[in-house]
C-alpha cells in the first residue's frame, strides 16, 4: 500500500479502533436486564395494612401497672379487672376438699384478709373467683410464703395457683429447698418444671404473670393450636407456651389450701387480644 493511501485510510482505522474499544460497552448496555418494575409492598399479618402504614389504627393506651414495694402491693394496669381489692374476698368462693372439715357456709371464702393481703387458712378450703374469664388473658398475683422456715421439700409454703383446665402451677418456698423438680415453684404440677430457679427469699413478696393461650381450631373445627400457658416468676420466663389439650374457652382463678400458710395480694386479670388487635385499637388522627 502506498503511503497516499495510508494516509487516506488512516482516519477510517482510527475510528474502527474506537468502535471496537466501544463494542463491550455498547453490547453491556443493550444486553442488561431491564430496570425492574416497581415493588409492591408486602402486606404485614392480618392481610390489611402494608407495613409502616399511618392508616393503621393506632394501639389503646392504657396505664401500666404501678410498682409493688415489700409494704404496698403496685396499682393494677388500667384496663385491668382487680380480683382483690385488699380489703375482702367478696370475688371468691369456698372451694372445699374432701379433707375440709369445715362444711358451712358453703360457698364463702373462709382465707384471713388484714394488711391488704390474705392468708390461707389451713384446713378452711382452697377458694376460686366467682367469675369464669374467657379468650386469651393475663393474670397477675403476689404471693408470700412464711419467713420463719418450718419443714421441707413439699411442707414449705406450699399451695398453687389453677387456671381453669391446666395443670397447677405451683406456689412453694424453692429457695435452698429441695424437692422433685416437676413440684418446684413455677412448675406446671406434674409435668414441667420450671426453666430456672427464680424463688425469692422466705417470707419476701413474689410474682407470677400467667399469660394462656386458648385453644385454635380452623373453619372446619379442627384444631389447629393447643391451649398453652406461659409464667413468668418474678419477671423471669419459667414456662413458656406449654401445649395441652385443654378444649375449653373460659376458666377461673384458683388458690389451694394444701395446708400450710401463705399470703397473696395485688390479684388481676386482663383480657389480651392476639389475633385481632387492630379492632380494638383507636382510629389515626384526622389528617391536617
Amino acid at each position: 500500500m502506498t503511503g497516499e493511501l495510508l494516509y487516506t485510510a488512516a482516519p477510517f482505522f482510527v475510528g474502527m479502533h474506537r468502535f471496537f474499544f466501544l463494542l463491550p460497552l455498547l453490547a453491556s448496555t443493550v444486553l442488561a436486564d431491564p430496570a425492574p418494575p416497581h415493588k409492591e409492598e408486602p402486606l404485614t399479618p392480618g392481610g390489611v395494612y402494608k407495613a409502616h402504614s399511618m392508616d393503621r389504627p393506632r394501639p389503646r393506651v392504657i396505664t401500666p401497672p404501678g410498682m409493688s414495694t415489700p409494704e404496698e402491693p403496685g396499682a393494677a394496669p388500667s384496663d385491668a379487672t382487680v380480683l382483690f381489692n385488699g380489703k375482702d374476698l367478696s370475688l371468691w368462693k369456698r372451694d372445699p376438699g374432701k379433707d375440709d372439715p369445715a362444711k358451712a357456709p358453703a360457698d364463702e371464702a373462709r382465707w384471713k384478709v388484714e394488711n391488704g393481703c390474705f392468708e390461707i387458712v389451713p384446713l378452711s378450703g382452697s377458694i376460686r373467683t366467682r367469675e369464669k374469664f374467657k379468650g386469651d388473658v393475663q393474670f397477675h398475683l403476689e404471693w408470700a410464703t412464711p419467713a420463719e422456715v418450718k419443714g421441707n421439700s413439699q411442707g414449705r409454703g406450699n399451695s398453687g395457683v389453677f387456671v381453669g383446665g391446666f395443670p397447677e402451677i405451683q406456689v412453694l418456698d424453692s429457695y435452698q429447698n429441695d424437692t422433685y423438680p416437676d413440684g418446684q415453684a413455677g412448675g406446671l404440677y406434674g409435668f414441667y418444671p420450671p426453666m430456672v430457679n427464680a424463688c425469692r427469699k422466705p417470707g419476701e413478696w413474689q410474682s407470677y404473670d400467667i399469660i394462656v393461650e386458648r385453644q385454635r381450631k380452623d373453619a372446619q373445627g379442627k384444631v389447629i393450636k393447643k391451649a398453652c400457658p406461659s409464667v413468668l416468676h418474678n419477671g423471669i420466663v419459667v414456662q413458656w407456651a406449654r401445649e395441652f389439650d385443654v378444649a375449653a374457652n373460659e376458666g377461673d382463678l384458683g388458690l389451694q389450701d394444701h395446708h400450710n400458710p401463705g399470703r397473696y395480694r395485688n390479684i388481676w386479670v386482663r383480657a389480651i387480644n392476639i389475633d385481632h388487635s387492630d379492632d380494638e385499637g383507636t382510629p389515626p388522627p384526622a389528617k391536617k
